[in-house]
């Protein structure tokens, strides 16, 4: 183990301890005062007597005079001869003034008024403080002590008049000191503050130059340096915020706006395309964090179920999986944040059961804008994969009816996928081409389009669209959305009691795809803008750049990644106020409307017609009972009067004919059968000459074929004078001239 310590037996013994230390004897207030009277025939001490003159001469006003002769010798001395350090001064000596007055009264407390709060930061204590607070403790330990007490004091009296006599000299002099010290101070402060302002303007001064050309070349040339692009780009916001201030003379705005965007370029790495519409929508000054929060994934969100479970129950159960979350936030009490899980959230029972749903905050805003009501008929053009559909199914609690249409059959998998893992029923799942859907099914009291577009909000998401988008896809984009969002309200029934609305949702911040697309159809459409039922978000453009829209886009609704967290969005809520088409006669809209209906019955026809396009009687008959019913639907569905469509179909019947005479050719001349072989002859020739080159040719084949070839032109001059001579008045003159 290791040898024993010889340790000392001898201990000091511990001494008491807090707890076990004797209280002190009780004070009173008015005892300082008894024993003051009981010891008023005693004999003062030397050195109590040496104060009590003190006093007697400060009250006396012996000491003002030598303050005021010092001072004025060190105002004569002093070079500056300036009004504010004789106020000083002068307000130095009222203080001595005051503190001599009040000292009589305060130095028996050990408290004097040299320390405050103007004079804290350059008076250091003094040494006189110290002797009053030694001397009040001496007289508490006199009052204790007694008799033996006064005699110490007697004896150590004799041996301090020396020092008080120096004491009192230091005492007058650092009087004067303090004040000196204090105009010194006062002085170097002024000075420090004239300097910071000099700092300060300065800096305000200096303007930020841009790199010269040389400059350019050599980062051209180098790998980029990130920490100076950084810098630079902060440099030339700051400039950009205050431009005329700011600026270096001779430089436009231009050109400090095309340094901006080949930094920001470079840096984040987005395409011109891009970074050019990103700062047509945001100011400089909040462009920086658009990008910082386009590089940051957006929280997982999850949607619950509420046909299987309540949010509060299903929070608990993820909480006891090791889910840490949150509720979404006040707008929505269905929607949960998870910050973190060490379970994956797609593999859970929960998950599994049709519990909730891994949906983006975002989505559940168009849904929230359009608030279906129970036993509503409800379109969503744009579903896949399911999230907006089956929250419009748990809102409806199951009841009436919700058509999810798709383009994408694939992504329609993942529709019906979802409908049955969550419980939903009253879900029709179809796949037709938005922009047909018209003619298909109309009358719904609801219509959701969340269409697509360039996905310029989710770039977190998806980071290749920094570099793939350009003009063409943005306009490629707003012409299908415009095409949707006709074909939506051509679907939506204006007479519904409970509905009529259409609500326009995309996940792009342009104004292209978003309030240039609700502009159109507000123009092209009897139709207007209602509120969106949203408490956030930013109003939507009314003006951007040189276009001006409807004063009540304002009610559109526009969200950030930087401000609000959520995927860039944009929701919009139109009412149908009627079937008219502003600017078009109603004549014209029959007409339409009868298109539609030939348009139908052709498709009929040849879907009836079989491969070989023949068609017997029987086929006729079993294509005439299939198209009836669905012809009835199609009356019903379009509601036009019957006496309408005989009029227009007997103008549609006098305009084929007249087509029909018009593109009627004049009968084409019969060719003899001469002219039919020569032309083959012709032919076959080309074809020989275009298959073998004429150089690679041995000379014999060139001969004959040259010699084939003058047979050809000596043949086609004998017909051609054959056929000069075939009429009776040249073989008169052929004869006469023989």
């Amino acid at each position: 183990m290791g040898r024993k310590g010889e340790f000392a037996t001898d201990r000091v013994k511990p001494g008491p301890g807090k707890k076990t230390k004797k209280q002190k004897a009780p004070t009173f207030p008015g005892e300082q005062k008894l024993k003051n009277e009981l010891r008023g025939d005693k004999k003062l001490s030397s050195r109590q007597k040496k104060r009590a003159k003190k006093r007697d001469d400060k009250k006396s006003g012996k000491n003002k005079e030598e303050v005021v002769k010092t001072i004025e010798n060190e105002e004569e001395q002093s070079d500056e001869g300036v009004n504010d350090l004789e106020s000083d001064g002068e307000e130095a000596l009222a203080k001595f003034d005051s503190d001599e007055e009040v000292m009589g009264s305060d130095e028996e407390t050990g408290v004097t008024e040299e320390f405050t709060d103007e004079n804290a930061a350059w008076l250091k204590p003094s040494s006189k403080r110290k002797l009053i607070e030694s001397d009040d403790e001496d007289e508490e330990v006199e009052l204790k002590g007694g008799d033996d007490s006064d005699d110490d004091n007697e004896a150590e009296g004799s041996e301090e008049d020396d020092s008080d006599a120096s004491s009192e000299d230091d005492d007058d002099e650092m009087k004067v000191e303090k004040a000196a010290r204090k105009l010194k101070k006062k002085q170097d402060k002024m000075m420090a503050e004239s300097d910071k302002e000099m700092k300060m303007n300065l800096a305000e001064t200096e303007k930020f130059i841009l790199p010269s050309g040389q400059e350019i070349e050599r980062e051209a040339s180098t790998a980029p340096d990130l920490q100076i692009i950084q810098s630079r780009i902060r440099d030339v916001i700051h400039v950009l915020q205050d431009f005329k201030a700011r600026r270096e003379e001779g430089v436009d705005r231009q050109v400090y706006m095309n340094r901006l965007k080949k930094d920001l370029c470079t840096y984040y790495s987005y395409n011109d395309f891009m970074i050019e519409k990103f700062l047509q929508v945001f100011p400089a000054g909040e462009i920086l964090e658009v990008l910082e929060a386009n590089e940051v994934q957006r929280p997982v969100t999850i949607r619950t179920n509420s046909l299987k479970t309540r949010r509060r129950d299903l929070a608990q159960a993820l909480i006891n999986r090791g889910v840490n979350l949150d509720p979404v936030g006040k707008w929505s009490k269905v929607g949960l944040v998870v910050y973190s899980a060490t379970v994956p959230l797609g593999a859970t029972p929960e998950y599994l059961a049709g519990h909730y749903i891994l949906q983006g905050a975002s989505s559940l805003l168009p849904v929230m804008a359009l608030a279906p009501q129970e036993g509503e008929r409800i379109l969503d053009m744009a579903s896949a994969p399911g999230g907006k559909t089956t929250h419009i199914a748990a809102v409806m609690k199951n009841t009436g009816m919700v058509l999810a249409n798709d383009a994408n059959k694939d992504r329609c998998k993942a529709v019906v996928g979802n409908c049955h893992r969550l419980g939903i029923t009253n879900t029709v799942v179809c796949s037709h081409d938005g922009r047909m859907l018209p003619k298909v099914m109309t009358g719904f009291d609801r219509v959701l389009l969340d269409a697509p577009c360039s996905g310029s909000g989710v770039i977190s998401k998806d980071q290749s669209a920094k570099q793939s988008k350009d003009d063409q896809d943005i306009h490629l984009c707003s012409h299908l959305q415009k095409e949707l969002i006709l074909a939506a309200i051509d679907c939506l029934d204006h007479k519904s009691k409970t509905g009529g609305y259409l609500v326009y949702s995309t996940c792009s911040i342009l104004p292209e795809e978003n309030e240039n697309v609700v502009n159109y159809v507000l123009r092209k459409r009897h139709c207007k803008l209602v509120s969106t039922g949203l408490d956030f978000g930013v109003e939507g453009f009314t003006k951007y750049r040189e276009q001006r829209y409807h004063p009540t886009m304002n009610l559109c609704k526009r969200y950030y990644p930087h401000t609000h967290n959520m995927d860039g969005f944009f929701v919009a809520k139109i009412k149908k106020l009627s079937n008219i088409i502003p600017g078009q006669d109603p004549e014209v809209k029959a007409k339409k409307e009868e298109k539609t209906v030939s348009d139908v019955d052709t498709d009929v026809e040849k879907e009836s017609v079989k491969d070989s396009g023949n068609e017997s009687e029987k086929e006729t008959v079993e294509s005439k009972k299939k198209s009836a019913p669905t012809k009835a639907k199609f009356e019903k569905s379009t509601k036009n009067n019957k006496i309408l469509k005989e009029k227009m179909k007997d103008k549609k019947m006098k305009k084929k004919k007249e087509v029909e005479e018009e593109n009627k050719e004049p009968p084409k001349k019969e060719e003899t059968t001469k002219e039919k072989q020569q032309k083959r002859k012709d032919k076959k020739q080309v074809k020989k000459s275009s298959l073998i080159p004429e150089d690679a040719r041995p000379q014999k084949k060139k001969q004959k074929t040259e010699a084939s070839v003058d047979a050809v032109k000596a043949s086609d001059i004998k017909s051609s004078d054959e056929k000069s001579l075939s009429t009776p008045k040249l073989k008169k003159k052929q004869k006469d001239s023989l």
